[in-house]
């Protein structure tokens, strides 16, 4: 049975971090993929600031599992050079941090730009990050996500193949392939399956725009969980649930009342995505245990 250690975007829990970590720790999760912390992205802070946040992670216990940066966040036609001075900061802050793992984006592409015009360019960006990356011995993760390059797992595959690096990976996302109108399992996890390493648990119905929690939606958590289990010995699972106010709310939820106007806030959303995760995980090692 793979083990699978949970973290989350805990930004989404309250832009606190002080929260985040009290949130989280109800739930022996001590583990976080940091984005935002006290309402600024991570990247954003200066170094001697990003060590005092190191010290409050270490006061509490808490790890980073991976630095969720905005690096290939940008439009394929913006200068590069001030970005890549992003992406070595956000080394820096990595290292401090004790991030073996930064995710990023391959670039946005225009609408209707035809994506093969931009790849060769897109590749070398990528293999300078990497290369930059390598010498400190942090792995680059890959994420999916709509509207970027590597929206498609073809096109994922082609970039992990291309630069054929131990330091680039892939972060998997089945919501972000849903809501592209693909295949999340088992075509895309098919497809990038010996590049993965890390899973985002995020969920979406096809031809919908916002996301479920779990099990809900068109992602078959349950099922990449189960062939993960097979295929590592172990893997960051990290909860970035994306929720809002959805219909089978109610379904999770039993104890409430179904005429009650329902809360939108960070904390319990987060309770919503962890149970639902939970309820997974926990069919699936007695499923293990059944079947010996």
């Amino acid at each position: 049975m793979t083990d699978f250690m949970l973290s989350a975007f805990a930004d989404e829990i309250d832009s606190s971090l002080s929260t985040q970590m009290d949130v989280l720790k109800k739930y022996g999760i001590n583990y976080i993929e940091m984005r935002g912390v006290n309402g600024k992205n991570i990247t954003e802070y200066s170094i001697e600031q990003v060590r005092e946040i190191r010290n409050e992670l270490d006061k509490n216990n808490f790890a980073i599992s991976a630095i969720a940066s905005p690096i290939g966040k940008i439009s394929i036609n913006e200068s590069f050079e001030q970005h890549f001075e992003l992406f070595i900061h956000t080394l820096d802050i990595a290292e401090i941090l004790k991030a073996k793992y930064i995710r990023l984006f391959s670039f946005y592409i225009d609408d209707n730009a035809d994506y093969d015009l931009f790849r060769n360019e897109i590749v070398e960006r990528i293999k300078s990050m990497v290369k930059a990356a390598e010498a400190r011995k942090i792995t680059l993760l890959h994420e999916n996500e709509k509207g970027i390059y590597g929206d498609t797992p073809e096109r994922c595959l082609d970039l992990l193949e291309t630069i054929g690096s131990s330091y680039f990976r892939a972060t998997f996302d089945p919501a972000n392939f849903i809501q592209c109108g693909i295949e999340a399992y088992p075509y895309a996890y098919r497809i990038l399956k010996n590049h993965i390493d890390y899973f985002h648990v995020k969920d979406a119905v096809r031809g919908e725009k916002s996301n479920v929690p779990t099990g809900l939606g068109d992602g078959k958590i349950k099922e990449i969980l189960q062939e993960l289990s097979r295929d590592k010995s172990k893997i960051f699972v990290s909860l970035e649930p994306h929720l809002s106010v959805f219909e089978g709310f109610h379904e999770l939820e039993q104890n409430i009342d179904r005429n009650q106007s329902i809360s939108n806030d960070g904390i319990e959303k987060f309770d919503i995505a962890y149970n639902a995760l939970d309820k997974i995980i926990n069919g699936i090692k007695e499923e293990v245990y059944i079947n010996g």
